[in-house]
């Protein structure tokens, strides 16, 4: 399982201001997180995209398979960053999925940054092959590991070729999900799409409860933006729980809208 989090506004803000510097932050998250449905760390790797509307489409992205409270270089740049667009998460690998840089989140391709809090139950031995077989060729070639998150990210991609997020993302979710139900395999789907305009989310599990995942939209300590995260980065009335079998989106004027999966 992982933890992230999501930043869109108006205002400009830092990386630290997001990732680092909340009294619950991503940083706080990855050695004492209070809401993950299994592990107890988050220390497996840790990345950002940011979005510079000056430098084109695509998305900067910082990556590492360090935790998050041992990279020094990163702390020493986040305060010196802004962005208006943020997508950030802490990496606590899936057992049988091995711990290197192309299984930590965020996935980036083309003006697309992508995340996933959950996993796929023994996905090498289970569900791997026949998701990789539904992929066309351009999507393949693009895979570099062998995680679960990367494989539906490239799922997502051919999907997102013919439609927007929301579509994309929903059509994402019914096919990995019907895919892990014929094979009898148990499926957590916390997904994160962002195009450098708009965002979407969605909070999906098979059976039970899924991972847990918030939205405040104006807050005191980000006013005029929304912020997204697995958990409450800082107390505040105004977030709210998305429900489970969810989509959250999330536009580029600051509005957040819920719609059932």
């Amino acid at each position: 399982m992982c933890r992230m989090v999501a930043y869109l506004g108006g205002p400009e803000v830092t990386l630290s201001s997001v990732l680092l510097e909340p009294e619950h932050s991503l940083l706080v998250q990855s050695y004492a997180p209070q809401e993950m449905m299994s592990g107890v760390v988050n220390a497996d790797g840790f990345g950002t995209g940011w979005y510079v509307p000056w430098s084109g489409e695509e998305p900067a992205v910082y990556r590492s398979d360090k935790p998050l409270w041992a990279d020094r270089t990163f702390a020493g740049i986040a305060p010196k960053i802004k962005a208006q667009n943020i997508f950030a998460a802490v990496r606590s690998a899936t057992p049988g999925l091995p711990v290197e840089e192309s299984g930590v989140p965020p996935f980036s391709s083309g003006p697309y940054t992508f995340m996933h809090n959950g996993a796929i139950e023994n996905f090498r031995h289970t569900a791997m092959r026949a998701l990789r077989d539904s992929l066309s060729d351009e999507s393949y070639a693009g895979l570099l590991g062998v995680t679960d998150s990367e494989t539906i990210f490239a799922t997502l991609l051919d999907r997102l070729r013919e439609s927007d997020l929301a579509e994309a993302l929903a059509a994402t979710v019914r096919h990995v999900s019907e895919v892990c139900e014929r094979l009898g395999v148990q499926t957590h789907l916390n997904l994160a799409i962002t195009d450098g305009k708009d965002m979407a989310f969605t909070r999906y599990s098979q059976e039970g409860e899924g991972n847990s995942l918030y939205f405040i939209e104006d807050g005191e300590a980000f006013p005029e933006a929304v912020v997204v995260a697995s958990e409450r980065l800082y107390k505040d009335e105004k977030w709210r729980r998305v429900p489970d079998r969810h989509m959250l989106l999330v536009s580029r004027e600051g509005n957040a809208s819920l719609r059932p999966l």
